[in-house]
């Protein structure tokens, strides 16, 4: 059974992505890319050392879910972590004006 199918009380969803994993993962697995909010690519230090096609990546997800967004981030030299943190820290505003 796959969670991404269903509504598990989360805010929205992100889907994360390392180059690593190889840049066939959104058709492998659309559910989470058709349905996440935010697609999280990490580990793009590596991206010298690997074969990751970045932009055929992004149109992959872009068929699967049009208005996805994307980060790309690296916890080993913090490049893109800014990004993300401001992400979370606007989402978690956002809730709390509801509240």
């Amino acid at each position: 059974m796959c969670p991404t199918a269903y509504d598990l009380g989360e805010d929205f969803k992100v889907a994360l992505l390392s180059v690593t994993e190889g840049d066939d993962k959104p058709f492998k697995y659309p559910g989470i890319f058709a349905r996440a909010a935010v697609t999280v690519i990490s580990k793009i230090d590596l991206l010298p050392h690997v074969d990751f096609d970045m932009e055929a990546v992004k149109a992959q997800v872009l068929t699967l879910n049009p208005s996805a967004v994307f980060l790309q981030v690296s916890s080993r030299t913090g490049q893109g972590l800014d990004a993300w943190l401001r992400l979370l820290s606007d989402k978690l505003e956002a809730k709390r004006e509801v509240l």
